[in-house]
Order: structure tokens, then sequence, then C-alpha cells
């Protein structure tokens, strides 16, 4: 077994681990970093940037069809899917040999592997031990098990972006980002899509009075989604060529039928089979346990970050990244200090059309505060209706003493660029006068939010 010895040792190339190995090795550390997949994580690869070009089409494809007859002329609209994988290819495809290139050239060095804990300070890849002053993890997470009769029969959301074509009838398990995200691509691809989610209402963390209007607006577009059911078996014919789904709901059992079904229940951390109990790393089913230093609580060698962490704040990239921060400045301190600032972090599914979300939801912000709510379906603003589109909304909550934002939803074109507004607004601690007194481009999506507040 051969021994190498380094200032820090980074698992995973994801935007936590590779912002911390980057920034190390500008310090004049020397680093290793380990994968144990394709170098560049999954944000890269198998999820926010190739998604986001998936959902582009979808939604060129939705603003086209609403846009027939009052500004454009053509035959029947859908995606044209080998032609999206190919282009999808474009980003993804230069990434792991660019990533892995990247550190070699910055004199970091790269190995290829599942990594696993030898002692406190020992990683072993392999047949290679490694051992540092300081150990960072940024593994990510991954699609949870379907623990259910027949599970293995549903595809995993990774798997989706490399169909090299789509069937006529889809369901989702599971009625989160992911589901409802590929739900409405397939749908606009001229998909059967049904969509089955344990809870009472889908995409959980958004408001339920826009998630209902997405709801509405899915429904004529191939899209059936059935809440409050609980799938309980997945069974394939003898040839493959047909999937059975059984669930049940409050009115007994039930079934769908598919030609394929995919597995969008959730992620779990990465820390299969990294031995962290022998790196005297304490864990749970959430994830890493670190402090507010984002170092291990059981041991000070380690750091962590992203989203095989645990932690109370949403698993995004956003996150990961002003945690990642906070590992630079605290690694090779006599004592860490450094906390993040998470402040409040702006969601985004990017569903047709894409809903956002920053701050406290309704629910919330009436606790504790006396609370206007400003809402409206503005499916009929201009700014909505001069693009073809036909559903959209919005939903903010202003503290009457204080006249600042405690919340913003919204729903429709733009609101993934729009609810960022929100977030630098309420970052900077901004008014609702203080935006309504500011002069916008007009017309934008932006300029709307002075009719918001």
């Amino acid at each position: 077994m051969s021994n190498a010895e380094f200032d820090l040792i980074v698992i995973g190339t994801g935007p936590s681990a590779s912002t911390v190995a980057t920034k190390s090795r500008e310090a004049g550390k020397r680093v290793a970093v380990v994968e144990a997949r394709e170098f560049g994580g999954a944000c890269a690869l198998r999820g926010c940037n190739p998604k986001k070009v998936y959902s582009n089409a979808a939604n060129l494809v939705d603003r086209a069809r609403g846009a027939k007859g009052k500004q454009v002329e053509f035959p029947a609209m859908r995606i044209d899917w080998q032609n999206l994988l190919e282009f999808k290819r474009e980003f993804t495809d230069p990434v792991a040999d660019k990533t892995e290139a990247s550190y070699q050239k910055r004199g970091i060095e790269t190995y290829s592997g599942l990594a696993s804990f030898a002692g406190p300070n020992e990683i072993r890849v392999g047949e290679t031990q490694l051992t540092a002053k300081r150990i960072f993890v940024g593994v990510g997470a991954s699609p949870r098990k379907l623990d259910i009769p027949g599970g293995q029969h549903a595809m995993l959301s990774d798997a989706f972006f490399e169909l090299s074509s789509l069937p006529n009838r889809i369901t989702f398990v599971g009625g989160g980002y992911i589901s409802l995200e590929f739900a409405c691509v397939a749908a606009r691809h001229g998909c059967d899509v049904t969509v089955i989610e344990r809870g009472d209402r889908v995409l959980e963390p958004f408001d339920p009075d826009l998630v209902a209007q997405l709801v509405d607006y899915s429904a004529p577009h191939s899209m059936k989604i059935i809440t409050d059911a609980k799938v309980t078996e997945i069974s394939a014919d003898e040839v493959g060529q047909s999937t059975t789904v059984k669930y049940y709901t409050s009115k007994g059992e039930k079934t769908v039928l598919a030609d394929l079904v995919v597995h969008g229940a959730g992620r779990v951390p990465n820390l299969q089979n990294m031995e962290l109990n022998v790196g005297e790393v304490d864990f749970g089913d959430r994830g890493i346990k670190v402090n507010d230093f984002m170092q291990s609580i059981s041991n000070p060698n380690v750091y962590a970050a992203g989203d095989c962490v645990e932690c109370p704040q949403p698993r995004l990239t956003p996150t990961a990244n002003e945690q990642a921060r906070v590992v630079v400045k605290n690694l090779f301190a006599e004592q860490p200090l450094n906390r993040p600032d998470y402040g409040d972090i702006p969601q985004v599914a990017f569903t047709v059309p894409a809903i956002a979300a920053i701050g406290m939801s309704q629910l919330e912000a009436e606790k504790g505060h006396d609370v206007e709510v400003r809402h409206d379906d503005t499916s009929s603003w201009g700014s909505v209706r001069k693009h073809g589109q036909r559903c959209a909304g919005y939903k903010v909550l202003v503290d009457k003493k204080t006249d600042r934002i405690l919340g913003a939803h919204l729903l429709g074109p733009g609101a993934e660029e729009t609810i960022n507004l929100f977030a630098l607004a309420m970052k900077h601690g901004l008014t609702a006068t203080d935006i309504k007194s500011t002069l916008f481009a007009f017309p934008t999506f932006g300029s709307d939010i002075r009719r918001m507040v």
C-alpha cells in the first residue's frame, strides 16, 4: 500500500469541495482531492445545471403554445428529446476532464475511488493511504432507497438526464423539486405524467396557494397529481414493457399503469461505506454532525459542508457555497471563529412556470408579527401576457410595524430571477417603501415588484 501526506484531504468535487480545495491550495497548502464518481459533483453533472437546460426547453414550449394565435403560428410544439439530450451533453460532458485538469494545474493531487476513513486523520482510497492535518467532507447526497416491494423497477432521478427517449406514460414517486421539475419537462414532450405524493400537497417548501395555482395550471398539460397517497408496490410485466404502481389513499387501494417509473422521493447524504466511525466522525440520518463552524462535533480535524451535513438550512447550492466560505476561513485557524451568515436563502423549483420563495411562510409570519399579506393572481398583468404566459401570482408578507419584508413568494415567468431582488432587499433591510420608491427598467418582470409590495 502506498502512502502520501498532505495538509488537507478534500473528499468530493462539488461546489463546496471545489471551493475548499482551490482556496486552500491558493493559501499554499498541500491538497489532495478524492472523487468516487466523475469529477465535478452532482450540481454540474446530475443536478442544477443540466436540470436548467431541460427546464428551459419545457418553458420554451409552454411559452410558444401560449403565444400561438397571438404572436406566432406553427404546427404543434413539443420538446425534441434527442436534440435536447445532445445539447445538455455540451454542458455536462466536458465537466469531468476540465475539473480534474483544473485541480492538477493548481498543483492539487487527484485520486479516483471511494474514500473511507482509516483513522481520525487518515483516508484510504483503494490501495493508497492518505494522511492529512485536516480532512474536508463534501460528498453531497443521492436518491433515497425506495424501500417497497418492486422498488428496483423505479429509475433513479439521476438517470433521467441520460434517457435517449421518453415513453408515453411516466409516473413519478414523490412530489418534491425533482419530481415536479422532471414532470413538467416530460409533459411538454407529450408524455402522460402522474405524480404520486405521500403528503397533502406537492412542493412543500413553497406557498400552498401558489402551489395550488401551479397544480391547476398543470392539469390540462397531461399532468395528474395525486396527494395523500402512499406507494406500496411497483411491479413489472414479464417482458418489462409495462409497470404497475400500487398506492393507497383514504379511498382504498388504487393502481396506475406506466411505461417508466421515476423515483424522486427524497435524497440522503452520500456517507455509505465511508467508515465514519473509524474516523471518529459523529453522524446521523441527516448527515455529519457539525458545530456552528462547520467542524465535526467529535473530530476537530474534520470539517464538512453541503448536502452531507446535518443542517436546518435547505440543501441548496447557495447553502453549500456559504458553508464552504466559512470552512476555508476556519480550517487552519488557531481557533475557528467564523460562522455561516445564511440570512434568507431564496429557493426555486424550475417547474413550468417556475415557483420561488424566500423568508417566512404566511403561517410563520402570522405567528409572531402583525402582517399585511399582499397577494394577487397576476396572470392578467401585462408583463405576463406579453410573453404569452397564463399562470402567475405572488404573495408578499410585510411587517406592518417595521415595513420590512418578512417573506416573498412568486409564481410565473421570471420568478426565478425576480426572487433575487427580494433576496437583496431583505439582506440589506430595505423596506417596502424603499422598493416602491426605486425606479426599475420598464417593461420588465423586475419592475413588477413595486406593485407587489
